[in-house]
């Protein structure tokens, strides 16, 4: 019988390994400028080697993806000297310089005559300033007591208060019973973005919950948690903790003292043929003239479906452009955004420590490594704006139509075949263009923007996705309401232009979109 123990073997395997170099090179590749310059900052507080000047000091040429110089591992200063010496040898002359220079501060300073001690004041100690108030009137109040409008603190939040936020301040200033209260906590933490009361199962997908499964989880009672889920449903926003469509508008209907009426029936009763606009039968089923009906449909399109969304906004992401993509001399360019973006240079006083005979040995080994750690971040910076740069420039020449005429000229384009032209991995592409903006003469667009699939075209010429799908968007928003266009016919006009694409393709097109079918787009009159 065979008994499990450990043993040591010996295997040969054969795998990639990314040096510590390339790894930083990659990483530095999917930063945007934003990420870019907190990422400089931190390093500029733990390499004491880097410096922030107005200028970079050093002039390191971008090399291809694989001949990046990864220096020796740490604790190797052997040959090592020389490459210190040249990189350095430019800052320890900018910094002579700036010492050599005299300024004018420096020969106002040396021209200027002593000043004299001063001499103890016998009045020093009186304060005259609180007698000018007294005696002054409020015309000429000094300065100093003039009240100022301040900018409110709700302006200084780190972030808005979210919809469970609100509705927990609302449940502390509500009088209950705690065990009451205990099982609001639990409602309010089942409640989704929306408002709506559901749980996430294990695939992240939203499912209902019923009362019981509340009442087990937090070991409430049943009735407790029924209780406690008309306090929460009395609470600000109208709708919220609502089991479904039907109950979130009921609930509105109810504050809107709406729910003995016409309206309320229209949504306990007829909710899909409303979705489907089919007044016409709602009002046979009701037994009420049309113009009745849509009084009541006017009423509820001005409920809100989702209560929740109002307090769970998400907040406006912040864009700076990477690039700038102008016209020069009827040629397109491209252009770095690098404002603000801080330059690094190599300190000299750290170069001099390395040159005292009388420093210690691991101090010496630490700044060694410290320069090789600023080399190797300086030439990774300078490969990262060169590889965007290069695909930017082969966007521009398979771009040029979009960026004179518009989106309507966007052509297809794989970012395979923008690697091959740049001499690049296509992963190195998509790196480079990811969370990256341009600024162009058409608007400030995503670097991925740019990349889209091809579809069939006249004469066997490339359609862009993107295209397609806006010439679908197009052909729905003038529709005529009372006939609208099927995903068949869409098809064929489609195809009367020269762009080939199934029934199939445009109902995948139309969901992307988020348009309804063509019979919940039909108006019945």
């Amino acid at each position: 019988m065979a008994y499990l123990e450990p043993k040591l073997v010996t295997k040969l395997a054969q795998k990639q390994v990314l040096t510590p170099g390339l790894v930083q090179m990659v990483s530095l590749l999917t930063l945007n400028k934003l990420e870019l310059t907190e990422m400089i900052q931190q390093e500029l507080v733990q390499n004491p080697v880097l410096e922030e000047g107005t200028e970079i000091v050093e002039s390191i040429e971008p090399t291809s993806e694989i001949e990046i110089d990864q220096g020796a591992p740490a604790g190797e200063t052997d040959g090592t000297d020389a490459e210190y010496q040249a990189l350095s040898e430019a800052a320890a002359r900018d910094h002579c310089v700036g010492d050599s220079e005299p300024t004018a501060e420096r020969a106002v300073e040396t021209a200027a005559p002593a000043e004299p001690e001063p001499v103890d004041d016998p009045y020093a100690d009186i304060d005259f300033q609180s007698f000018d108030n007294y005696l002054n009137d409020g015309a000429s109040r000094p300065r100093e007591t003039e009240i100022f409008e301040k900018p409110s603190f709700e302006n200084f939040l780190a972030k808005p208060p979210s919809l469970t936020d609100h509705l927990e301040w609302q449940l502390g200033l509500a009088t209950v019973e705690e065990n009451i209260r205990l099982a609001c906590h639990s409602i309010i933490g089942n409640l989704n973005e929306d408002g709506y009361l559901c749980a996430v199962d294990e695939n992240g997908r939203e499912v209902p919950i019923t009362l019981e499964e509340i009442a087990e989880s937090g070991e409430h009672t049943l009735e407790e948690v029924q209780q406690a889920l008309e306090v929460v449903q009395r609470f600000d926003p109208p709708g919220v903790a609502a089991r479904d469509l039907r109950e979130c508008l009921m609930i509105q209907l109810r504050i809107l003292e709406e729910d003995d009426t016409i309206v309320a029936e229209v949504v306990a009763d007829h909710l899909h043929k409303l979705q489907n606009k089919q007044f016409k039968e709602i009002a046979k089923a009701l037994n009420r003239p049309l113009n009745v009906i849509m009084e009541a449909v006017e009423i509820i399109q001005q409920l809100d479906p989702r209560p929740g969304q109002k307090h769970n906004r998400t907040q406006p992401r912040l864009i700076e452009p990477d690039v700038f993509i102008v016209k020069v001399g009827g040629q397109y360019t491209v252009v770095t955004n690098e404002d603000e973006v801080p330059q690094l240079r190599l300190s000299p006083t750290y170069r001099h420590m390395l040159e005292r005979d009388a420093l210690n040995k691991d101090v010496k080994n630490y700044v060694k490594d410290c320069f090789k750690s600023a080399v190797q971040l300086l030439k990774n910076i300078e490969q990262r704006k060169h590889i965007i740069v290069k695909v930017c420039e082969a966007i521009i020449r398979r771009q040029t139509d979009f960026l004179d005429k518009g989106i309507d000229q966007l052509k297809p384009m794989m970012i395979k075949d923008v690697a091959e032209e740049v001499g690049v991995h296509p992963s190195t592409v998509s790196r480079a263009v990811a969370n990256k903006f341009a600024h162009t003469a058409q608007g400030v667009f995503e670097l991925r923007f740019f990349f889209s699939e091809a579809v069939n075209g006249p004469m066997g010429n490339g359609t862009s996705l993107l295209i397609v799908k806006r010439k679908v968007k197009k052909y729905i928003e003038t529709e005529d309401p009372r006939s609208p266009l099927t995903d068949e016919k869409i098809a064929q006009m489609l195809k009367e232009e020269g762009i080939s694409v199934t029934r199939r393709s445009i109902t995948k097109y139309r969901e992307d979109l988020r348009i309804p079918s063509t019979h919940q787009r039909r108006v019945r009159s």
